[in-house]
């Protein structure tokens, strides 16, 4: 890889900043071979407009996630609080009383439709 930038004498400080400077002539971070290895990845065929718009749509979503690293980092966790009640048991139905608004019985249990 040929890089054509001046040279700040860091060499190999910032990785990411190389890949954003030698990619494709438009600037763009994500060029037409990488767009066509994922499309063989996921075994999908791409015309060479498709290889183009995917390859801004990519690098629009990389900008994304550049994104994040503009999220300040917290110090410490918040403290996590249990907001679930304790379990109480409680008496249940009687049999009698959990079928009395079945639609069908049989047996002393709930029927259901049958499945094929």
């Amino acid at each position: 890889m040929s890089d054509t930038s001046e040279s700040t004498g860091d060499a190999g400080e910032n990785e990411a900043d190389d890949v954003d400077t030698s990619a494709g002539s438009d600037g763009s971070v994500v060029d037409a071979d990488e767009v066509r290895h994922v499309a063989d990845l996921a075994r999908v065929r791409l015309a060479d407009d498709e290889v183009d718009a995917f390859a801004e749509q990519f690098a629009e979503i990389l900008e994304y996630f550049e994104a994040l690293d503009e999220v300040p980092e917290t110090d410490s966790e918040e403290e996590l609080v249990n907001v679930m009640r304790a379990d109480e048991v409680e008496d249940g139905l009687d049999q009698s009383a959990a079928l009395a608004n079945a639609a069908e019985t049989e047996d002393g249990f709930f029927k259901g439709p049958k499945v094929s």
